[in-house]
């Protein structure tokens, strides 16, 4: 047992419940999931259109993510 007592006030605030389960998020990590399989099969088989298709796809749901998040469809700020 520990005999360090912290007092209320010193405690952090506490986390969102969420743990990034929100549409912003599962958009951003699905895109990006689908991207990284255009870009490594892109380098497997050296098609370097596969590679830009991959790049382009996690531009667009890196904004896309944002986008929902200043849509109030992600976790907020503070």
């Amino acid at each position: 047992m520990s005999s360090i007592e912290i007092a209320p006030e010193d405690l952090p605030e506490v986390a969102h419940a969420n743990h990034g389960k929100t549409t912003a998020a599962w958009t951003t990590n699905i895109g990006l999931v689908i991207a990284a399989l255009f870009i490594g099969l892109g380098l497997a088989f050296p098609v370097w259109a596969l590679v830009w298709v991959g790049v382009a796809i996690a531009v667009v749901s890196l904004a896309t993510g944002a986008t929902l998040r200043a849509l109030g469809h992600g976790q907020p700020l503070s």
